[in-house]
């Protein structure tokens, strides 16, 4: 049921965008399968009771968080400023958008170690550093938040580097920069929307005083 109603979806997909450009939606077929993947891995780890080392444990949850997955999709309807190179490099999961996924990554196992772990999860990369380095938590938080800030050099670094995609590689970084709104203060509005609801309705709903 669920498959028929996905593959009913993705040829909907294809009658909104022109013919020469329907190449975009197998590339974002195929992102959804690498996607399976690795839901399908990390539910493997839970059944198995894994205990990943900090290193696995990024490198698999970093491209679950669905960014990679994201960063094709976002693509697909954006006309004539996106060419058949900047899915290649989008879809090539390049470092820009691994270092997005794992800034997303890292932000969310954050705010879900400080709102306390839900039965069935895969150990987050707080829990896995803690274990394996044996530090305590704001020690791991301090490590965590320094490599949240090299990503944001490499994800900013591409604008540099891929001048000929700016307009994929900004909707990269756009989507990326938007995690802190999210993630603000250990918070997590990703998950609990009331969180951002009063800043959309400060922006769009609330009069300013004059």
């Amino acid at each position: 049921m669920f498959y028929r109603e996905l593959l009913r979806n993705f040829r909907m997909f294809e009658g909104e965008v022109a013919i020469v450009d329907k190449y975009r939606i197998d590339y974002t077929k195929k992102a959804l399968q690498n996607q399976s993947a690795y839901y399908l891995q990390e539910a493997e780890w839970v059944q198995q009771n894994h205990k990943p080392c900090f290193e696995d444990q990024v490198n698999l949850t970093s491209m679950s968080s669905a960014v990679p997955l994201l960063s094709v999709g976002m693509l697909a309807g954006m006309g004539e400023a996106i060419t058949n190179a900047a899915f290649d490099w989008v879809a090539s999961r390049p470092d820009a958008v691994i270092a997005g996924a794992r800034i997303g990554h890292f932000l969310n196992d954050i705010a879900a170690y400080k709102r306390g772990k839900n039965s069935g999860d895969v150990e987050s990369s707080v829990e896995c550093y803690i274990h394996e380095h044996g530090v305590t938590d704001e020690q791991a938080f301090t490590v965590i938040y320094s490599l949240i800030e090299d990503g944001w050099k490499t994800t900013n670094q591409a604008r540099f580097d891929h001048g000929a995609l700016l307009p994929a590689v900004q909707r990269v970084v756009n989507a990326v920069v938007s995690m802190q709104l999210y993630y603000d203060n250990g918070g997590d509005a990703y998950t609990f929307n009331m969180h951002i609801q009063e800043i959309v309705n400060k922006l769009f709903l609330e009069p300013i005083p004059m």
